[in-house]
């Protein structure tokens, strides 16, 4: 059964000195639950699309697989919200102690992670794409493009991931990390290198949102919004070039600027 990702309700709206009866646009929130290897692993409250690639993102970001061979199959039952992914392996017996919540530091300096599998899974990037200002803000334009629920509900998510050319992949869900876990599930099950590309986003970089994009692979993350203080020192030290306040042809960079280069 196929899950919509939107819903008309009734409302009563209240304008111009008077209550008027329509309808307004409901995003939907579906809960499914992921079961590994015959265990029950998590639960997520997400957007009903794109699910197999959301398990696969998610999955890959928590550190349970590191490649698309470790999956035998993943099924969706999107009737019952569950998802039943079999390994080709075991689940570490350890994983279940490294999800507890924690905030610890690394190798000396400001990290601060949230949980104990942040602290295994978080990666130093490697990235070593340059992009242009003029692609910054052409990308930012097309996810504001591409947000067509958003506009409509203004109640989801989006993200998107490129390469500053034509590669570019859109995705949304009410969940923000959701958004990108589908899009690196994307590139998992299509066998897309992930290093060298940047991740746009319409939300605030948070250190939760910067973490992520250190699981994913990522050099680069670019949003129209604000970072907090947090994610830029956790920028810092995992060598990930933050940029935000991308709007009306200007933004501004936290981190690693030396990314972003000026064509000659």
């Amino acid at each position: 059964m196929k899950q919509n990702m939107t819903y008309n309700l009734p409302i009563l709206k209240y304008q111009n000195d008077q209550f008027i009866e329509t309808t307004d646009s409901y995003v939907t929130e579906f809960p499914i639950t992921i079961i590994i290897n015959g265990e029950e692993f998590a639960t997520i409250v997400c957007s009903p699309k794109d699910l197999e690639e959301l398990v696969l993102g998610f999955i890959a970001s928590e550190g349970v697989i590191k490649k698309k061979s470790e999956i035998k199959s993943i099924s969706i039952d999107d009737s019952k919200g569950f998802a039943h992914v079999e390994l080709t392996k075991e689940i570490d017996v350890n994983f279940k102690k490294n999800t507890q919540r924690m905030i610890s530091s690394c190798c000396g300096k400001s990290r601060a992670f949230y949980f104990n599998n942040d602290a295994v899974t978080a990666k130093v990037s490697q990235s070593r794409i340059n992009i242009t200002p003029q692609q910054i803000i052409t990308m930012m334009d097309k996810l504001h493009e591409e947000s067509k629920i958003f506009k409509e509900t203004g109640g989801l998510h989006n993200a998107a991931i490129s390469d500053g050319d034509g590669f570019y992949i859109h995705r949304s869900d009410i969940g923000r990390h959701n958004a990108l876990d589908k899009l690196y599930g994307y590139c998992i099950e299509h066998d897309i290198p992930i290093r060298n590309k940047v991740l746009i986003f319409s939300g605030r970089i948070s250190s939760e949102i910067l973490i992520k994009a250190s699981k994913i692979g990522v050099g680069i993350i670019l949003s129209k919004s604000a970072p907090t203080n947090l994610a830029i020192g956790l920028a810092h030290d995992l060598n990930i070039t933050a940029v935000g306040f991308i709007r009306d042809g200007s933004f501004n960079v936290y981190s690693h600027a030396y990314r972003i280069q000026n064509q000659s």
